[in-house]
C-alpha cells in the first residue's frame, strides 16, 4: 500500500462509524415513533382473560374446542353489534364476562336476546341487574363441593368453586361452601366463577368439564361475547380528544430540539484525536504548565516544596545518601564535603516557606549554589592539582 493510500482505511472507519451511528439512531426514533402511534390509536390488542381464543392458562380455548367438538356452534363476539347479530339467528346461549363499560340498558338488551345466559365471573353491578338480589360475597379456594340444586347438574359431581354468591329472591343456589354458594340460577341466568372452572388450567380438574358442557351447552349455538370499551354508551374518547391542544406541539417541539441537540452533541463519532496515544509531553512543557499554575495560584509554599524536594533528591543522589535521606542527613554531608554552614543549609533543604515572590527566587538561586558547591567538591582534581 502507498504512502498515499495509508490514510484511507483509517477515513473509511470513521465514515462507517458514522453511517452506522446515525443509522441506529433513526430506527431507534422511528421504533419509538412507531410504537407512541399504535398505542395513542388504541391499537394494541391483549389477549386477556377468560379470552375464547386465548390459549394460556386463564385463557377459555380448550372449552370451546370441547363444546365444537360435541357439535355446538360457538360464535366469538367482540362488540356489542355483532353479539346482537348472532343472538338474532335463533336459540342461542350468551357467555357474557362482566362489561363494565356497559350500561344496564345495554346489558338487559344482550340478556334478552339469548334463551339463556351465563355470567361468566360476575361483579355486584351484573348480579344486581340481571339476578336482583344477588350479590358477592367472598371467595375461597381449593373447595370442591357437589351439587345442590339438582337438574341437569346433579350428575356432575365436584367442581371447583373461587367465588361466593349470595342469592336473591327466586334465585337457587348450587354448590354450597361458607354460607354461600358457587353458583347461582335463575330464569334462565346462571352466574358462575368462570377463572376456576372454565379457564384452560382448571377445566380438568373434578367435574369442571362436565358442568362446562351443561352450562354453555344447553342450545345449539353459544356466543360468546367479549366486553370491548367501544361498546359504551357514547362514543368513549379518544387519547387525542382527551389531550389538551398544547401538547402536541410541544412534543413535536421537544422531539425537534433533541434531534438538534443530537446532532450537536453527535457530530463526531470518531475519536477525539487523530493522534495515537498515549500522546508524549516533554519535560519541559510539564515543568512551564506547572510552574504557569503555581504562579497563577500565588502558592508560593507548594512551589517551594517542589524546588526543595528536587535539590534533595538531586544532592543525596550525588552524595550516594539514597533516595530516604532526610534533609538533616542531607546537610550534615554538605557542610562536611564543602565546609559550608551546616544551619544554614539545612534553612534552604527544609526551612520556612517564601514570604514573597523575592524570597523564593533568593531561594531558588541557594539551592542551585548548593548544588554547584557539591559538584564541585566531587569533581576531581587535574593532573597538576588544580580543581577542574
Amino acid at each position: 500500500m502507498s504512502a498515499v493510500d495509508a490514510p484511507a482505511a483509517p477515513a473509511t472507519r470513521r465514515r462507517a462509524r458514522r453511517i452506522a451511528g446515525w443509522s441506529a439512531f433513526a430506527v431507534a426514533l422511528t421504533l419509538v415513533a412507531g410504537v407512541g402511534a399504535l398505542l395513542a390509536g388504541g391499537g394494541w390488542s391483549a389477549r386477556d382473560a377468560l379470552d375464547p381464543e386465548s390459549a394460556g392458562p386463564g385463557g377459555t380455548r380448550a372449552v370451546v374446542r370441547i363444546l365444537q367438538q360435541q357439535g355446538i356452534d360457538v360464535r366469538i363476539a367482540r362488540d356489542h353489534d355483532a353479539a346482537m347479530a348472532a343472538l338474532a339467528t335463533g336459540p342461542a346461549t350468551l357467555a357474557l364476562p362482566d362489561a363494565p363499560a356497559l350500561s344496564d340498558d345495554r346489558l338487559r338488551e344482550l340478556a334478552d336476546a339469548a334463551t339463556a345466559v351465563v355470567l361468566l365471573e360476575p361483579r355486584s353491578r351484573s348480579l344486581r341487574v340481571l339476578l336482583p338480589g344477588s350479590t358477592v360475597v367472598g371467595a375461597t379456594a381449593g373447595t370442591t363441593p357437589t351439587a345442590t340444586c339438582g337438574g341437569d347438574l346433579a350428575a356432575t359431581g365436584p367442581v371447583t368453586i373461587g367465588d361466593l354468591y349470595s342469592p336473591g329472591e327466586g334465585v337457587a343456589g348450587c354448590y354450597p361452601a361458607q354460607d354461600a354458594y358457587g353458583l347461582l340460577r335463575g330464569g334462565g341466568i346462571t352466574a358462575l366463577d368462570a377463572r376456576t372452572v372454565l379457564a384452560n388450567d382448571a377445566l380438568d380438574a373434578e367435574g369442571n368439564a362436565a358442568l362446562a358442557l351443561r352450562v354453555l351447552g344447553g342450545e345449539p349455538t353459544l356466543v360468546w361475547y367479549v366486553p370491548s370499551l367501544a361498546d359504551a354508551d357514547g362514543a368513549a374518547p379518544t387519547l387525542g380528544e382527551l389531550t389538551p391542544a398544547w401538547v402536541t406541539p410541544t412534543i413535536l417541539l421537544l422531539a425537534l430540539s433533541g434531534i438538534v441537540a443530537a446532532v450537536w452533541r453527535g457530530r463526531r463519532f470518531g475519536p477525539l484525536v487523530s493522534e495515537t496515544l498515549p500522546v508524549t509531553v516533554r519535560a519541559s512543557e510539564t515543568t512551564i504548565g506547572r510552574g504557569r499554575l503555581y504562579a497563577h495560584s500565588g502558592d508560593r509554599g507548594h512551589a517551594a516544596a517542589q524546588l526543595r524536594r528536587a535539590a534533595s533528591e538531586m544532592l543525596a543522589r550525588r552524595l550516594a545518601l539514597g533516595p530516604r535521606a532526610r534533609p538533616i542527613e542531607i546537610a550534615d554531608a554538605v557542610a562536611a564535603l564543602t565546609g559550608a554552614d551546616r544551619a544554614a543549609v539545612l534553612d534552604a533543604l527544609a526551612g520556612p516557606p517564601p514570604a514573597d515572590d523575592r524570597a523564593l527566587v533568593m531561594l531558588d538561586q541557594r539551592l542551585r549554589a548548593l548544588d554547584s558547591a557539591v559538584r564541585a567538591a566531587l569533581r576531581p582534581p587535574s593532573t597538576d592539582g588544580r580543581p577542574r
